[in-house]
């Protein structure tokens, strides 16, 4: 998928059902959903056609306990290491330590300073 830094590049779901999700946005929307096995449960990649839409994760750890369902955007940017280093120097708050998605890219978890959520990620190489 291109990318341009700055851009928002992804969306996902964070959901306490994810098959109440599914069902819905399969309805509504005409999404299909492919799993993908992670360490923390599966991933689920929505698609429209060919098209990847967004993706879903299931909310079930403690530290999401009392939350609402919410969606996650992730801006793309040319370099997370360096960028959240500029953020964090301009009063965000790194959420947890940056990791790697293999075949997806580096991604960080920050809270700008006003207190909204945001993922920003440098995509992986596509090549």
């Amino acid at each position: 998928m291109p990318w341009s830094h700055g851009a928002f590049h992804w969306n996902e779901l964070m959901t306490w059902d994810v098959e109440r999700a599914k069902r819905f946005y399969a309805e509504t929307i005409g999404w299909t959903f492919e799993s993908m096995p992670m360490p923390d449960g599966t991933y689920w990649v929505a698609k429209m056609g060919d098209a990847y839409a967004g993706g879903m994760f299931q909310l079930k750890k403690p530290e999401f306990e009392g939350l609402p369902e919410f969606w996650m955007a992730y801006l793309a940017v040319d370099d997370v290491d360096a960028r959240v280093a500029k953020a964090v120097s301009a009063g965000a708050e790194l959420k947890r330590p940056i990791f790697d998605v293999p075949g997806v890219g580096r991604i960080a978890i920050l809270q700008q300073p006003g207190g909204a959520g945001i993922g920003w990620m440098t995509p992986a190489s596509q090549d």
